[in-house]
């Protein structure tokens, strides 16, 4: 069965985040796709979701990203699983347009992972799409990563949280399955190579004149001419390092999960109790 067929609703005791609960297999495209930017995260990402932020300042209000199924609409990582089980283990049948276009129908834009895993699909499915190749020295990228995303595939909170909680119990399995898939089970030995791997094939894959290789330092006025954008005025680009706080904000939303869990626990209590105060109630009318 599908991964996307197990969507739940959310949980009406789920108070402490405010994730939406969107199921996308009902879904369609709402606006064009523009502009796909497949460097691997935390290249054009590494400072506090850069990219994001500068294409939403450019006018793509919609740019995916991982904060799109990790916090904003956790059940978009059900139809993240059902793509990487179909690509890496040939579960399941492979994305078309119409499959992307359900998952990414809000968007114009698409950055970090787990989009980049999907780079060629992507490119084959929007063939008119500008494509943006974010890079960044492989030894940094893989230092930051290893601090801030795999830690947080070995955070054991999360892991502990995927089976009780209704979010972590759809974005821990796909963000796991994501780094034993793309990055073949092994990112602190093989991560620079499939890095350097990734990077040739998508220059395989896209003409020059639809490529543009972009790092974040490079700022705003490569990326606006190779958009057609008008470069803002006043408003540097985003670059502010969040190395720093990525744990501390990560641990912050497994102690809203937490809260979220308890209370839902709390709440089935309640529910019991009254069920036993009612069974008494008729036991003593009646005896």
């Amino acid at each position: 069965m599908a991964y996307s067929a197990k969507y739940t609703r959310k949980p009406m005791t789920d108070l402490f985040n405010n994730d939406t609960d969107v199921n996308r297999r009902n879904c369609t495209r709402q606006v064009p796709m523009k502009v796909l930017i497949l460097g691997l995260g935390r290249t054009g990402t590494a400072y506090a979701e850069a990219m994001r932020a500068a294409m939403k300042q450019l006018g793509y209000v919609d740019t995916y990203h991982m904060i799109s199924c990790s916090i904003e609409n956790p059940p978009d990582a059900l139809m993240w699983m059902d793509a990487l089980t179909a690509k890496f283990e040939g579960k399941g049948k492979p994305f078309t347009r119409e499959d992307w276009d359900q998952l990414l129908g809000n968007a114009q834009a698409v950055c970090d992972w787990p989009s980049c895993a999907f780079a060629k699909e992507l490119i084959e499915a929007y063939p008119e799409a500008k494509v943006v190749l974010t890079n960044r020295d492989v030894h940094s990228w893989h230092a930051s990563t290893m601090k801030t995303v795999y830690w947080r595939v070995t955070d054991p909170e999360l892991r502990w949280l995927s089976h009780f909680d209704w979010a972590a119990g759809m974005y821990y399995p796909m963000l796991k399955k994501f780094f034993d898939t793309f990055f073949e089970g092994d990112f602190p030995n093989k991560g620079k190579e499939v890095f350097t791997r990734h990077y040739a094939e998508v220059r395989s894959l896209v003409p020059k004149d639809r490529l543009l290789e972009y790092r974040v330092t490079d700022g705003w006025e490569p990326l606006c001419k190779f958009l057609d954008e008008p470069v803002p005025k006043d408003c540097p680009f985003p670059n502010v390092n969040d190395n720093s706080d990525f744990v501390t904000r990560s641990r912050r939303r497994n102690r809203k999960q937490m809260y979220n869990v308890a209370i839902g626990y709390l709440y089935r209590l309640f529910l019991v109790l009254c069920v036993l105060m009612s069974l008494w109630h008729m036991y003593r009318a009646f005896f």
